[in-house]
């Protein structure tokens, strides 16, 4: 694993601490795609999210497009029109903070959430940091071979290589691993989607 993919780690499992209902993480977002991209907000609200398209509406989302900073979901006075905060709410997203750094051509957004209380202020300071972090952190990966990505993609799809010979399919793998610094299929797998390359 990378010097930098580690590091990145540490930062995520620091963020995490600070969220235990969960963060999302969109970083080096470029022309409304982030490079790196990771959420562990609960699976359902995930999914939800994304079919309804939220995040072209999401008060948090506008915020972090439209400033630099760290604040309370309760302190950011945009309008909420489709409710996205009383949905969130029900599936345990009840406070929260956003932060956001980086140009705009370039900006990293994190967004993070408890259930049982408000962020302290110490806490929305070491959220900034780690935003900072996490944005300095994040490099472009390696581009991948067509056929690395398609040996991921029926990973991720079917567990296996249906349709592929197995070796061709475990020599892609590995040509996977050894460019996106990982130790196993999976990982790989998590990362490239984490990069957006699937």
């Amino acid at each position: 694993m990378s010097e930098n993919r580690q590091q990145m780690d540490r930062l995520l499992a620091e963020l995490h601490a600070l969220a235990p209902a969960g963060y999302t993480a969109g970083l080096r977002i470029r022309f409304g795609t982030p490079l790196y991209l990771r959420s562990t907000y609960p699976q359902a609200w995930m999914d939800r999210y994304a079919a309804r398209g939220y995040a072209r509406r999401d008060p948090i989302v506008f915020w972090g497009v439209g400033n630099t900073g760290v604040i309370r979901w309760s302190e950011i006075g945009l309008p909420d029109p489709f409710g996205i905060f009383a949905e969130a709410q029900a599936h345990g997203l009840v406070f929260g903070a956003v932060a956001a750094v980086g140009r705009v051509t370039a900006r990293s957004v994190l967004g993070t959430a408890r259930s049982d209380r408000e962020h302290t202020a110490e806490e929305l300071d070491e959220i900034g940091h780690l935003a900072r972090a996490l944005h300095e952190t994040v490099e472009v990966p390696p581009a991948l071979p067509p056929g690395a990505l398609e040996a991921l993609r029926l990973l991720g799809e079917q567990g296996g290589p249906r349709g592929m010979d197995p070796e061709a399919f475990e020599a892609r793998l590995a040509d996977a691993r050894a460019r996106l610094g990982t130790r196993t299929s999976d990982e790989a797998l998590r990362t490239a989607r984490e990069y957006r390359l699937l």
